[in-house]
This record gives structure tokens, C-alpha cells and sequence, in this order.
């Protein structure tokens, strides 16, 4: 009875879940389901005949016996007929239920690329914020772990739960029409098994939190006394730093052994009540005091004990059944939240922006279930002039920019582009409209051209290389092992500063009026940030650029900056006028000096 150790392993299976969610997850699965439920339903019926095929055997050697044993010369047909039913049966069953598990298996080929069609279609109409505010790994998780977690439910489940059913239902029924003890005599041992099944998944969900707890300790620890090696070791205090982790695992260990020992010797009683020696001496046993008190015969005997054999491999079958269901029911559930993600709202009647100029108007901003971010903030950035948005972290100041390119829709007020509220352009039309160089660079598994190219997949080489050469990118991407023909992660390994030269010289490419930077230097050594420097020079030449600054070394020659503070605007002017106010960003400034000095 291995299934019960799988399931220890892993939570997703946890059969005491709360009726609600396990309601939604099973209308979950049943919806993701249904492009390929007829399908399904064909195979399910191929496989019940398949199973009910295998019995056929056992049928036919009862025929075989009474042919064999019946007083007088021997029946050659008979035995003819009972020999060729022995061999079609499992040929029949092999037949039936292969080509089912192939009709399943297509099926499920079909609905990972639904699935995945329906993803990526959706995905690509979700904010760019929802990005943004969640890691690679959900989205990854549901693309490929979830989608995959349904393998078993489409391709196996379906044929093999139903011939778990019919096969023990059909051999049962076979011996209740033959006598009716010997359909009980092939159940005598199942209520052992499913009492001890029942002890074992008591407290079990309670039991699953705490080894989700204990697991998350050990992680924790692990990621403390790695990130921390360095200083832990100069100060000698690596074995300490190590205790944390040998605590957390000696503990999970204890928890771990006290939980699964007693479970493992019920679990041996619970195999051994199934095991074929224990059913066949049952049976064996069962049969001779039928026969001797004259309730069957000994053909009928000899049936009911191989029928009863069978039993015991179809109940574990509906075990391990179960658990696959309830996982894929949990992916199911994930899938389905992913595909319910709200989506950028499109306008019935689209505009298109007249001009570059940016606006925010009585702007006002909060996060799902959070309070506000920015209040109220006006603010003009006149066309082909550069704007920076200085203030302290967690001012609201990249919130601010993104909104320009509707990673998130205003809560309040709104953002223009070329007099056009953002949310009145369509989206295909609006990032045509509105390029962005972010701190966190993101570079797909792709060629170094194909990076360059995103914007403009069908940009000339010659302007793919004019850009990377404004963007200081082209003699580093030229000393790579192929070029422009590299892949990023494997014969293109980019240090951050040049991972954000690449960047830049997307927008390049792209050429939209319009650019947000957000802090594209933040992480960058002081040799690549000349150069990133130099190629934002490049790029905002001609160009409306929103700039969110951290160091205000880097913007005063903006044509304005607007300081930003607790989600609104408290000063603005040219990096001259502000340190004439003597107000909040003179005092960033000076204290901007100070910190460059002393570093």
C-alpha cells in the first residue's frame, strides 16, 4: 500500500481539505475538462469493455473444467471454445483498453496546448503590473508544473478508475450469480484494509501543516546561513550559524519519525490484508468448507478463488486513483484562478494620442487591497522634454511612471498621452506610443538580436546594429562566440550593465516618442554606469522621458523635477530653482553630496 507514503510526501493530495475548496477544485477540473470530456467518455467506455473482457478467462476455465471433469467422452468443441475464450479474453483486453489509453493520451496532448494557448492569449491581455507584483515562478508553475499535474487525471485516470470499477463489480457479480457466498468470501478481507486505511488518514491535514512548517524552517535556516556565510565565518561564528539548521532538521526528523513509524506498521498489516498469499489461503479456506458442506461445486469453487485474486490490484488501483485526482484537482483550481486574472479593460472606441505631451491629472493610485499610493498628483510633461521624479523609497515615484505605460489603470483622475487618456488607446497602439527602461531587466531565452528586436521583429540588420552602437552595446555583443547570434544564459553572459545596454537599445529600436526610465542605473558598477548614462543620452534625445532618478547626480540637467513624497507632489522646478526654494530637494541634494563624499 505505497499510495499512503506518496501521499505523505506530498500535500496537494490531502483528502481532508475544506469541503468549499475541495468544490471549487473539483469544478475547476471538471471545467478545464471539458474540450477533451468526450473524448474521455469514449475511452472510459472502451475501457470498461476491456475490463470487462478480462474476466472472460476465468469464465471460460470454469467452462473448461466442467467440460473436462463431466462424466462420459470429452466434449472437443467445448474445450475448443473454452481454450480460444482463454486466449481472445486478455487479447481483447489488451486491445480495448490500449487503444483507449491512446485516445486518452492524444487528449491529453490536446488540452496542455489549450491550456497553454488559453494562458498565453490571456496573460497577454492581463496588466503589465500583475507582472510586475508576482514572481516568474506562479505563472512558470501553472505554464508547466499545474498543466503537467493533469497528465495523469486526462491520460491514465479515466480508463484505469473505470476498469478498477468494472472489472472486481463484474468478477463480484459473476460469483453472486454463481452462489452468493463466494461474492462474500471475495470481499471478506477489504474491510481490514480499509480500517486500517481509515486510522492512518486521521489528522492527517493537521499532520501535513506541520511538516509544511517544519520544511519551511529548514529553508529558512539553509537561506540564513548562506546569505549571512560571510559574515558569520569573519566573526568565527559558523558553527553556531550552523546549529539553527541542524535544530530544524533534528526536530522535523523527530516529528517526522514519530508521525510516519506507527503509520508505516498499520500500513504492512493494511498490504498484507491484500496481498495475494492472505486472499488466496482465505479463499482456499473458504471454499473447501463450501464444497464440503455442499453449497458449490468444485469448478465454482476454483472460480471463486481466482476471481477473488483480482479484487485486491484494482482496490490499490482506485487508491492511487484518488491521489492523482486530488492533485490535479489543486492544479486545476491554480489554472483556473490564473485564467480568472482581470484583464486590461480595452475600449469599444479607441483613440490614437495627437502628439507626445504626458499628463496626469488629479491622479490618484492604490493596490488591490491596499490604501492609496499616490493623491492626487497633477503634473506636465511638456513633448520632447525630459522630466525626473526624485523622492525617498516607497514615495510612490515608480508607481507614478508605470501608470504611463498602464501597468496599472488610475484608481482616480488620469494620465494622457497626446491629450488621449491612456485608457481610451488601445493597447497594441499605446505601446507603440510608450517605450520603458526598467531597473530590472528582463531578457528572454533568445538570441541577442531577438532581445534588440522585440519591439521591431522586423527591424534591418543595420538598424538593429546603429542602435546597439548608440546604446554602447555593439563592440561587447560583436566579442561574443557568435555575435548577435548568442543566446542569453548560454554562449551570452551578460554582466547587469550590459544586460541593461541591451535593454536600452530595444527602445532604440523600437523608437517610441515616448520613454519611461525607472532607475536604470540602480545597480549598476560605476564603469557601466557611464556608459548606461551615455546611452540614455543617446535615447532621450527628441523624446518625452519620464525619468525615475535615485541618484540626483544623474538628472540635474533635467528640464524639470518633481520631488515626490507620501504620494504627492511637494516641489517642482529645474535642479537651479529647487536648491534656490532651500526646500525638500536642496536638502536631498546636500545630503546627496555628503554621501558621494564620503564614499
Amino acid at each position: 500500500m505505497t499510495a499512503t507514503t506518496d501521499q505523505v510526501a506530498a500535500p496537494a493530495t490531502e483528502p481532508d481539505a475544506p469541503p468549499s475548496r475541495q468544490r471549487a477544485e473539483a469544478a475547476a477540473l471538471t471545467e478545464l475538462l471539458r474540450p477533451v470530456a468526450g473524448r474521455i467518455r469514449v475511452a472510459q467506455v472502451l475501457g470498461a469493455l476491456g475490463a470487462a473482457a478480462g474476466l472472460v478467462p476465468f469464465v471460460a476455465l470454469a467452462g473448461l473444467a466442467d467440460a473436462l471433469l463431466a462424466p462420459g467422452p470429452v466434449d472437443r468443441s467445448a474445450v475448443e471454445a473454452a481454450v480460444w475464450l482463454v486466449i481472445a479474453g486478455p487479447g481483447a483486453r489488451a486491445g480495448l483498453t490500449g487503444l483507449a489509453l491512446a485516445i486518452t493520451h492524444v487528449a491529453d496532448v490536446r488540452l496542455q496546448a489549450v491550456l497553454r494557448r488559453r494562458m498565453t492569449a490571456h496573460l497577454g491581455r492581463v496588466p503589465l503590473g500583475w507582472f510586475s507584483e508576482r514572481s516568474s515562478g506562479l505563472v512558470r508553475k501553472a505554464a508547466q508544473d499545474d498543466v503537467h499535474d493533469l497528465h495523469q487525471v486526462v491520460a491514465h485516470h479515466p480508463v484505469e478508475w473505470v476498469a478498477a470499477w468494472v472489472l472486481p463489480l463484474a468478477g463480484v457479480g459473476y460469483l453472486a450469480w454463481l452462489d452468493w457466498r463466494l461474492a462474500l468470501l471475495a470481499l471478506v478481507t477489504v474491510p481490514f484494509y480499509a480500517a486500517a486505511y481509515a486510522w492512518m488518514m486521521r489528522g492527517y491535514a493537521a499532520k501535513v501543516d506541520q511538516m509544511a512548517a517544519g520544511n519551511a524552517r529548514i529553508s529558512s535556516a539553509v537561506v540564513e546561513f548562506v546569505s549571512g556565510i560571510a559574515v558569520v565565518k569573519t566573526f568565527g561564528q559558523a558553527r553556531r550559524a550552523h546549529r539553527g539548521y541542524t535544530e530544524a532538521a533534528r526536530d522535523f526528523g523527530r516529528f517526522y519519525a514519530e508521525w510516519v513509524g506507527p503509520m508505516l506498521r498499520v500500513e504492512a498489516f493494511a498490504a498484507m490484508a491484500l496481498s495475494a498469499p492472505v486472499v488466496l489461503l482465505v479463499s482456499c479456506a473458504g471454499v473447501l468448507w463450501f464444497v464440503d458442506a455442499g453449497w458449490v461445486t468444485p469448478v465454482e469453487a476454483m472460480t471463486g478463488v481466482l476471481v477473488s485474486l483480482v479484487v485486491p490490484t484494482t482496490i490499490t488501483a482506485l487508491g492511487f486513483g484518488a491521489s492523482n485526482r486530488r492533485t490535479a484537482a489543486a492544479a486545476a483550481r491554480r489554472i483556473h484562478e490564473l485564467l480568472d486574472t482581470p484583464v486590461l479593460p480595452v475600449p469599444d472606441t479607441p483613440r490614437v494620442p495627437s502628439g507626445h505631451r504626458v499628463e496626469f491629472d488629479g491622479v490618484r493610485f492604490a493596490y488591490p487591497g491596499g490604501g492609496e499610493v499616490l493623491r492626487g498628483i497633477d503634473l506636465d510633461c511638456p513633448e520632447g522634454t525630459v522630466t525626473a521624479l526624485v523622492g525617498p523609497s516607497g514615495a510612490g515615484k515608480s508607481t507614478l511612471a508605470t501608470l504611463v505605460a498602464r501597468f496599472h489603470d488610475v484608481t482616480g483622475g488620469a494620465v494622457r498621452i497626446g491629450g488621449v487618456d491612456v485608457r481610451e488607446i488601445a493597447p497594441e497602439v499605446l505601446y507603440r506610443h510608450v517605450g520603458f527602461v526598467l531597473q530590472d531587466v528582463q531578457l528572454v531565452h533568445g538570441s541577442i538580436a531577438d532581445n534588440v528586436r522585440l519591439g521591431r521583429p522586423d527591424a534591418p540588420d543595420e538598424e538593429l546594429h546603429a542602435a546597439c552602437r548608440a546604446a554602447r552595446i555593439h563592440e561587447r555583443v560583436l566579442a561574443l562566440p557568435r555575435g548577435y547570434d548568442s543566446v542569453v544564459g548560454e554562449d551570452a553572459l551578460l554582466s547587469g550593465g550590459e544586460a541593461q545596454r541591451v535593454s536600452i537599445a530595444r527602445a532604440l529600436l523600437a523608437d517610441t516618442p515616448v520613454l519611461v526610465l525607472d532607475e536604470a542605473t540602480a545597480f549598476a558598477d560605476p564603469e557601466s554606469e557611464a556608459d548606461i548614462q551615455d546611452a540614455l543620452s543617446e535615447l532621450a534625445r527628441g523624446r518625452t522621458v519620464i525619468v525615475v532618478a535615485h541618484r540626483l547626480s544623474t538628472v540635474t540637467g533635467a528640464d524639470r523635477i518633481a520631488v515626490v513624497d507620501g504620494g504627492v507632489v511637494r516641489e517642482t522646478g529645474t535642479h537651479t530653482e529647487l536648491l534656490a526654494r532651500g526646500g525638500r530637494y536642496a536638502a536631498m541634494w546636500t545630503a546627496h553630496r555628503v554621501g558621494e563624499e564620503l564614499s
